[in-house]
């Protein structure tokens, strides 16, 4: 076994680790970048962009399906599952060969492949073949899909949604376990490509909405086109020959049905507990993570670093590339840490309407805003621009604070609601107050407009202190 001496050890060659090692490098420290897997990021794999293909997919198939509303009635429509995940599977081996490219820039002496697990708070042991001495480490391990070992014994047709990539065609059925951002965009999309789809929840949660108008709004919506399942407990799922017998039980009673797969999407856990964490005299939360600084990234008061999926904060890929930034940067200036920037928080669901949240939750206001905020809002129903589109469902709420006015946080689920997040988020950001939102410009016809109404309520209810459920504009653009 040889040993290395290195200033920066990164686990992980995901997103936030390549982000922390290019942090460390410009910073002027030696670093080296530890991977367990094969390299290329969860986004390019099995995430963001082959989920979006296939969501593309499903989208040009609705259209057709839709445009009979509109009058248009198009003939011979017929969905080649087979090209359809041709085209997915192609174009995520392009964005993943991006990321591959993208490694080759980095010299091979900062490369190790092997697990990586910390004999010491500045020591790991990488496979089989190296220790490596860093003077700081950042933990970017990533994360991995929920499935009961139950479930696991029923064989392979029990999936996680990295499964449905490789897969060479579409199959009959597909029962969907959970309700959040994963579950529906990847059910939604296999029904609209003429599978069929259940889609089963425990609870009453919508993708990461918190906001109880928001979240009934948007499982109505969603509830006209998908079998979409509240309050489901799954007892059991065996193999049944070629398929999986799942069996659940509601408020109606027990039931037994067959599907093709079973996908879980219940949730995912970080990838920290075969680190060897404990024997680096890190507190650890009740999930095993290290306690850590979200400004600054740092463990403790240690020279381990933490970012991305693994910290269990936000498992997103911007989320993760400015957190891996503060985590290199902090790792190389160790023990001069300083706070690094941490945007307004925004997350986006691209099933149908979309699904966005940013700034500050309705939950997290209710506990750090107690009597101190209201909501203004305004339903698409009845929008002009969503109308017209026939994409007319959904709600946005907007929270204030009281007394300064500043515009706090939004929840929505809408037409457009991936760029309407955007402008609220860079609003929020900018710390802008309500009033001067409704200073900026507004076209006609735009969905936009929906915004300006919600803006005018939460203005209204800043002045009375009192939440109305009606919108008081009925503009033409409403």
């Amino acid at each position: 076994m040889k040993t290395l001496s290195t200033e920066v050890a990164v686990i992980g060659a995901g997103t936030a680790g390549l982000s922390a090692y290019r942090a460390a490098r410009l910073a002027g420290k030696r670093a080296v970048l530890i991977e367990s897997g094969h390299y290329g990021t969860t986004c390019a794999r099995v995430g963001c962009m082959p989920s979006k293909l296939l969501i593309a997919a499903a989208e040009a198939a609705h259209a057709l399906s839709a445009a009979p509303a509109f009058g248009v009635h198009p003939q011979g429509v017929r969905i080649d599952g087979e090209a359809v995940m041709a085209r997915v599977r192609s174009e995520r081996d392009r964005f993943v060969g991006f990321v591959l490219e993208g490694m080759e820039h980095i010299p091979e002496e900062d490369r190790l492949l092997g697990h990586a697990r910390f004999l010491d708070a500045n020591r790991l042991q990488v496979g089989e073949h190296t220790v490596v001495q860093a003077d700081s480490v950042v933990i970017a391990t990533g994360s991995r899909a929920k499935v009961p070992d139950d479930w696991k014994k029923a064989g392979p047709r029990v999936i996680i949604s990295d499964a449905v990539f490789d897969w060479t065609t579409l199959p009959d059925s597909v029962a969907v376990v959970g309700s959040g951002v994963i579950g529906l965009e990847l059910g939604q999309a296999l029904h609209r490509l003429g599978v069929r789809v259940s889609i089963f929840a425990r609870g009453s949660s919508v993708a990461q909405l918190s906001d109880p108008a928001v979240r009934d709004s948007a499982a109505r919506a969603l509830g006209l086109e998908l079998d979409l399942r509240f309050g489901v407990t799954i007892a059991s799922v065996e193999k049944e020959g070629e398929q999986l017998l799942l069996r659940s039980s509601d408020a109606k009673g027990e039931h037994s049905e067959r599907f093709s797969y079973v996908l879980s999407a219940i949730g995912r856990a970080p990838n920290v507990d075969n680190l060897g964490l404990e024997h680096t005299g890190l507190a650890l939360d009740k999930d095993g993570v290290p306690i850590y600084d979200k400004h600054t990234m740092q463990c403790g008061g240690s020279a381990i670093f933490i970012a991305g999926d693994a910290d269990d904060e936000r498992p997103l890929l911007p989320e993760a590339a400015d957190q891996g930034k503060i985590a290199g940067d902090n790792a190389a200036r160790y023990p001069q840490v300083t706070p690094g920037l941490r945007r307004t928080p925004l997350t986006v669901a691209f099933c149908e309407p979309q699904i966005a949240t940013l700034g500050a939750s309705y939950k997290e206001l209710c506990a750090s805003h107690a009597g101190r905020f209201v909501f203004g809002q305004v339903s698409f129903e009845n929008q002009g621009r969503s109308r017209v589109m026939l994409q007319n469902h959904g709600m946005l709420r907007v929270y204030g604070e009281l007394g300064s006015g500043r515009f706090l946080g939004a929840e929505l689920a809408g037409p457009r609601a991936e760029h309407l997040a955007h402008l609220l988020a860079w609003a929020c950001q900018a710390r802008l107050t309500v009033d001067q939102m409704l200073d900026m410009p507004f076209y006609h016809p735009v969905v936009e407009e929906g915004v300006r109404t919600a803006l005018r309520d939460l203005a209204h209810q800043l002045v009375h202190q009192e939440n109305r459920p009606e919108c008081p504009d009925c503009t033409p653009g409403v």
